[in-house]
């Protein structure tokens, strides 16, 4: 059997992500790719397009792997216990998973993404999780732009090494954590900005 047979989009992707994971998503290319099956670079073409191309199917394989990761967690959940779930699965991912987590951040063609299912489902989980703190419309994208910037804010400082105070991330995260609910539950109104 030649070394081609069995190549796949999904088997290269899958490789790659692994390789995202061991040597960053920034340092993956299709030579490091095609070195993995034993092939030449121009073996992948037939399933990728290019580099660009299966970075994007690492960004979008990723991204649906967490929000799975993420819609186990919140299952049956609301408010608080909700907001906890979901947290602590954007973490775990974040933290077992460095290459492709910094494949789901990284800029993407909308055109590409647009009918994702793990864009469109991260949507809809954050959506829901906010609609237990009765946020409507442009509190709810605000809100959910304090969360992600939050989670990713931590995720990525904790997993390159910058924290380097004494005290426990485990109880600073939790204390974030409720930190973040507290603002949810009181979050300001247009009447109360002014």
């Amino acid at each position: 059997m030649s070394p081609r047979a069995g190549l796949t989009a999904e088997r290269i992707t899958a490789a790659a992500a692994e390789l995202a994971d061991a040597i960053g998503f920034d340092n993956v290319t299709l030579a490091a790719v095609a070195k993995k099956f034993g092939v030449k670079d121009p073996s992948l073409y037939s399933h990728v397009r290019n580099l660009q191309d299966l970075r994007t199917r690492i960004a979008l394989q990723a991204a649906l792997e967490m929000t799975d990761r993420i819609a186990a967690a919140v299952a049956g959940r609301a408010g608080k216990d909700a907001l906890i779930a979901f947290a602590g699965a954007y973490r775990d991912y974040a933290r077992a998973h460095p290459g492709r987590y910094a494949a789901t951040q990284s800029r993407l063609d909308p055109a590409a993404i647009a009918d994702a299912p793990g864009s469109l489902r991260s949507v809809e989980l954050t959506t829901a999780m906010l609609r237990a703190y009765d946020l409507a419309d442009d509190d709810l994208i605000d809100a959910g732009r304090l969360l992600r910037s939050t989670f990713h804010g931590y995720a990525t400082l904790e997993t390159s090494g910058g924290f380097g105070h004494a005290r426990d991330t485990d109880a600073s995260w939790a204390h974030i954590l409720d930190a973040l609910h507290l603002t949810l539950t009181q979050w300001p109104t247009k009447e109360t900005t002014r």
